[in-house]
């Protein structure tokens, strides 16, 4: 069966030009199909500040009004996606950027309001990877921006670039057998947030649940690692936790979280 390794890059990666090009050039030499999905929260807040548009965060989450879907538009589909592309180009990677809504390859319903209103936030519903999957046969690699849409608002919705990996993931295994790693600025889960070499190797649901109760895993990890493990109880391989320079060693098992 073939192989396909899903990728999610954000944080500082996507905030620093150097971490970029490291992970990129990293990215450019491994084998198979693989696809990329991105993510870009700073650079859009800092051009959403230039562009006198408020920034709104509730628990972590931007609430994305008219305005700031605007610019996540702009910033993630546009900016970042094919600064991205152009540099993978030139690494002889033959990059394809796209949004969900290109090829109808992410539909997404607009988050009903609740107690918060998140705005034109978008939960997924339907991932077409048979489509994604043509693009990698013609010797593609697809670059995703965190933006879905909805069809019957006929709108972009921004959408979680965790939970979009995760989603283009799952709806892989039905081509491939499929890996998904999160790449970002610290070397695995960590046990002590406050020492980058407190790596977990292997992360178990029972680990897990031990270190959320002490609160040594927390804040954004938590959703992150709920993404993990849902991916594996739908049936992705494995999945992988890393620094972004560590993908080549995580993906041979001498680097990162394994989560399992």
């Amino acid at each position: 069966m073939n192989q396909t390794t899903v990728f999610k890059i954000g944080g500082n990666v996507i905030d620093s030009p150097a971490a970029l090009t490291r992970f990129l050039t990293a990215f450019s030499t491994l084998r198979g199909d693989k696809v990329l999905v991105h993510g870009g929260g700073k650079i859009a807040t800092q051009i959403a500040e230039k562009l006198n548009v408020p920034t709104t965060m509730v628990e972590g989450r931007r609430i994305t009004d008219k305005p700031m879907l605007d610019v996540v538009t702009m910033v993630y589909g546009g900016l970042i996606n094919k600064q991205i592309v152009a540099q993978l180009q030139v690494l002889g990677v033959n990059a394809i950027g796209l949004t969900g809504a290109d090829a109808g390859l992410v539909k997404a319903q607009k988050r009903p309001v609740a107690a918060i209103d998140y705005g034109f936030v978008g939960d997924i519903q339907e991932v077409d990877s048979g489509r994604l999957q043509s693009f990698t046969n013609q010797g593609l690699v697809p670059v995703l921006a965190p933006l879905s849409f909805d069809p019957s608002l006929g709108t972009l919705l921004n959408t979680n670039a965790d939970t979009m990996a995760q989603a283009l993931a799952v709806d892989l295994i039905r081509h491939n057998e499929v890996t998904l790693v999160y790449c970002f600025e610290k070397k695995g889960v960590l046990s002590n947030p406050d020492d980058d070499d407190s790596v977990i190797s292997q992360l178990t649901p029972a680990v897990y649940a031990a270190h959320k109760a002490a609160g040594s895993i927390n804040k954004g990890m938590i959703p992150k690692l709920d993404n993990a493990f849902a991916a594996l109880d739908a049936g992705v391989k494995r999945v992988i936790i890393c620094h972004a320079d560590d993908i080549a060693a995580a993906l041979n098992g001498a680097a990162g979280t394994v989560i399992s």
